[in-house]
């Protein structure tokens, strides 16, 4: 086995942090250096993205990664050192991740770099802490990550100017620092009963536990549930999300349309390792899935309430959440896998809408408002500014630049509103398939539900999106917006792979039900981890 196959896991975090440090040494003038370097870092870890999930679905060599593939930090074996695990699971969120980030990075190379300093550094961290948050068997290391990705994100939502953005960017970052204070005190509770972080090794702990251990193990388990719900931005917990995503940047709203994931997936995590020795509340089950409903109905509400794109963008985003959370908490395991493919596609859709309703609105005077990013940061319409970057707008802009844009609106409330022919409604018809199919394992209640709050959450997008679609694009006082392929192309990319990913429904499902058969199987999980890494830092 090559050496440096055997450290493939461990480049998802180390590509992003080197290239944040090294964007720190040109200077902020040479932007098509730094461009290029930000871009080489992120094609990087697309591809080693794309070679993990070859090798956990067993479709690449080396066989020594298989399914679960585990590396021990400084050859420090479990219980002991700090290990990455991938898995299928972990494998499809840094791809998703990678997918995502190359398309908001060069959309935001056209202009939005330069609304404000240290862009691209902060871009690059807040991938690593996505990776390590997806990668981590610890929950310590996890907490890390959470705290990597949202520092890196605070300065992010703050990227450009404007009152609008600072107010919601506050209310960002408090509910965050009081989330991550929830995560050490919750940290602190469960090492002190268990006597470790590591997850795996938790999973075996957790069985032993006495009587009155046990009642401090699950207070300290609510506690991480509810830090995991705000970061997935559940009800009663997510008032901070429509400001936040709709006041900052549109790449940088683009690219957080995968932080509630995070949460999403940290909550999953935990809950298929405890299922064995019975997960506490709010890890799964009738709990769950109800607080999943609950949050469905008010994202709706707030859709149908939301005077603008990009609040509707935020609230979708909210409802999306709330599907994943109840999908997840429905009785057994026939929802895992359509929900895994829901969320594919749900995040790469959701981020090609926050990109596409800034170039609509695009010189729209309350949308100038909103977006509150400086006229001199854009270089445009002055003379210094078409001397000293000629080659930005210049020959630059994409003819039948409203049919473009039409186009790819009108695909994007296909895919968040799921309707056919693409991935939303195949995502969404499957998951209602499912949950019917599961009965009488699973109450009818609970299908019945399930399937009136995604369709009455889709007939409110159609409802919404339409009635400000038409004040958009029937707005014939306002000139066409003038885009750039830079632009147009990463949103036209991610349209055609929630696209391709309606066209590949079989291939595509076959990997998400072998990943959500691999991801309830704890034991497979708990025996990769625990015996420790080999030699050279890998099993």
């Amino acid at each position: 086995m090559s050496s440096w196959l055997q450290h493939l896991p461990i480049l998802p975090v180390l590509l992003p942090l080197l290239a944040a440090a090294l964007l720190l040494l040109p200077s902020e003038t040479r932007r098509r250096a730094r461009a290029a370097m930000a871009l080489t870092a992120t094609l990087a870890q697309l591809a080693v993205a794309i070679v993990l999930l070859g090798m956990t679905d067993g479709r690449l060599p080396p066989a020594w990664l298989g399914e679960i593939g585990v590396y021990a930090l400084g050859g420090w074996t479990p219980p002991f050192g700090i290990v990455l695990v991938v898995d299928r699971l972990a494998a499809v969120m840094l791809v998703l991740t990678a997918v995502l980030a190359l398309a908001t990075l060069v959309y935001s190379l056209a202009r939005w770099e330069r609304a404000g300093a240290h862009y691209l550094p902060l871009f690059q961290l807040l991938l690593m802490g996505l990776n390590g948050a997806f990668l981590t068997g610890d929950l310590f290391n996890l907490f890390v990550f959470f705290e990597v990705l949202l520092a890196a994100s605070y300065g992010l939502v703050l990227h450009g100017s404007g009152a609008a953005r600072v107010k919601a960017g506050m209310h960002y970052i408090v509910v965050n620092l009081v989330a991550s204070l929830i995560f050490l005190v919750a940290a602190a509770l469960i090492y002190g009963v268990t006597g470790t972080l590591n997850m795996a090794e938790l999973a075996q702990r957790v069985a032993a536990l006495a009587a009155g251990e046990r009642a401090l193990f699950d207070l300290g388990a609510l506690l991480l549930g509810i830090v995991f719900l705000v970061k997935a931005a559940a009800w009663p917990l997510n008032f901070w999300l429509p400001g936040a995503y709709g006041a900052a940047a549109a790449p940088v709203a683009g690219v957080f349309a995968i932080l509630t994931k995070v949460g999403v997936y940290a909550l999953l995590r935990f809950a298929t390792l405890l299922q064995d020795v019975g997960a506490p509340a709010p890890f799964g089950g009738d709990w769950l899935f109800y607080w999943g409903i609950v949050t469905i109905a008010v994202g709706t509400i707030g859709v149908l309430a939301a005077q603008k794109l990009v609040r509707v963008a935020g609230f979708l985003v909210i409802v999306s959440s709330g599907t994943l959370l109840a999908a997840f908490g429905f009785t057994g395991t026939t929802l895992t896998g359509p929900a895994l493919y829901y969320l594919v596609s749900s995040v790469l859709a959701s981020g090609a809408f926050f990109m596409v309703i800034e170039m609509a609105e695009r010189g729209r005077t309350a949308s100038a408002d909103l977006l509150a990013v400086s006229f001199e940061a854009f270089g445009l319409g002055t003379k210094e500014a078409s001397s000293d970057h000629p080659d930005e707008m210049a020959g630059a802009a994409i003819p039948a630049a409203m049919a473009f844009l039409g186009l790819a609106f009108f695909s994007c409330v296909l895919l968040l509103a799921g309707l056919p022919p693409l991935s939303g409604f195949v995502g969404k018809f499957m998951l209602i398939a499912a949950a019917i199919a599961a009965s009488p394992q699973a109450p009818l209640l609970h299908a019945g539900l399930f399937g009136a709050a995604l369709l009455l959450s889709s007939l409110a997008g159609v409802i919404a999106l339409s009635r400000l679609g038409i004040r958009v694009f029937w707005d014939t006082e306002r000139p066409t917006p003038r885009l750039q392929w830079i632009e147009a192309a990463p949103t036209a990319a991610l349209v055609l792979l929630c696209t391709a990913l309606a066209f590949g429904t079989g291939p595509a499902m076959t990997y998400f039900d072998a990943t959500a058969r691999s991801l309830h199987d704890a034991q497979a999980y708990v025996d990769a981890v625990l015996p420790g890494a080999g030699a050279g830092g890998t099993e």
